[in-house]
């Protein structure tokens, strides 16, 4: 079963979360952690992540903490997991290199990569902001059309 880690998790939901609290200006790690029950030093690591990937600034000092780099209407939920997790594969031969023991017998590799690609396209198009008003409620339906 395809199954997000606990530090995407994590991220979509400070994501999400500074994409709610956006207009106070910056929210440091703690106060996360704090909205969430995060671990903060886990949760610290992920937004150093995140700000490297470009999706989130960082501001030191008193009144610092973390912002979106940009709209959150612009930034995916694959944008997010990528910059956490890297690359998502739901099996070892849709990778860039795609060989195994088995691939030149596999019927199956084809089928997996459309598999791959379908949850990939649907992360693609579900935003931050989505996330945000609470509107991508119908995920798995559209997963079904996507893979059907």
């Amino acid at each position: 079963m395809l199954k997000l880690t606990k530090k995407a998790d994590y991220g979509l939901m400070a994501m999400k979360h500074l994409a709610e609290h956006g207009e106070r200006g910056a929210c440091s790690a703690k106060d996360v952690a704090d909205a969430y029950g995060i671990p903060q030093e886990a949760l610290a690591k992920i937004l150093q992540r995140l700000v490297k990937a470009g999706l989130l600034h960082s501001q030191h000092g008193t009144n610092g903490g973390y912002t979106l780099a940009r709209d959150p209407g612009k930034i995916s939920a694959f944008e997010v997991i990528r910059a956490i997790d890297g690359p998502l594969f739901i099996t070892s031969c849709v990778t860039v290199r795609g060989e195994c023991d088995q691939s030149n017998r596999c019927s199956i590799r084809e089928p997996l990569r459309r598999v791959s690609h379908g949850i990939e396209e649907l992360l693609r198009g579900i935003t931050i902001l989505e996330m945000k008003e609470e509107a991508a409620e119908d995920g798995p339906a559209e997963l079904v059309t996507i893979i059907g």
